[in-house]
């Protein structure tokens, strides 16, 4: 059974997540972690239950997602994988980051990419990829089915969604990512979002502003 464990890093308030099962190993998903007391605190944690890191994971590449790809690449010697399309967006926060206050963020190069169907294996546990554009070109989205566990990055919020305002984002593609592959994987599905509270699919699809189908 897949335990999650999630942090808040950034002044962006990101929700970093780690995935592990009772083999101990474990993946990483859009670490956020920047300054040193957020590296300790997710270095600490898998120190402290004898986890093994094998993948590190991007839902997509905006600077608050991607701010501790090189820490965990150089700590714990794993792939960084991602989706093709959002590979530009990793390639500019070299550009900006120091305009957005992180003088000190490191890039970090992709390993592997992943696409839409693809299972990502870890332990005895699987992710499904799913593409889910809209608030950034190669956004996907990582699904275990039987656990009811969707990481969703920033598509779907508790009570909101994405934004669409940043380059490669589109409003219309957002909300049919939402419609067409968030929605369909069932009312129980929790979605752990890179931004707030979890929700369900139920709640969103009924009660979402931006998103619910009534």
């Amino acid at each position: 059974m897949i335990q999650i464990k999630d942090f808040t890093f950034n002044p962006f308030q990101e929700n970093t997540f780690l995935l592990f099962d009772e083999t101990k190993e474990c993946v990483i998903i859009d670490p956020g972690c920047y300054e040193k007391h957020e590296e300790a605190t997710l270095s600490k944690f898998i120190e402290d239950n004898n986890l093994k890191v094998v993948l590190l994971l991007n839902t997509h590449c905006h600077i608050d997602h991607v701010l501790g790809n090189a820490f965990v690449k150089r700590k714990y010697a794993v792939d960084l994988a991602l989706h093709k399309k959002d590979e530009a967006t990793l390639e500019s926060v070299q550009v900006y980051a120091q305009s957005y206050g992180f003088a000190k963020y490191q890039p970090a190069t992709v390993n592997k990419f992943v696409k839409e169907g693809d299972i990502i294996k870890f332990g005895n546990s699987e992710l499904e990829v799913l593409f889910v554009p809209g608030h950034a070109p190669g956004h996907i989205a990582f699904v275990n089915k039987e656990n009811n566990i969707c990481i969703g990055g920033d598509v779907l919020f508790n009570g909101s969604i994405g934004r669409t305002d940043l380059p490669g984002g589109d409003l219309d593609t957002l909300i049919e990512s939402i419609h067409n592959k968030i929605f369909p994987l069932g009312a129980s599905m929790v979605v752990y979002p890179g931004h707030g509270p979890t929700t369900t699919v139920g709640k969103e699809k009924k009660s979402n502003p931006f998103c619910a189908i009534r």
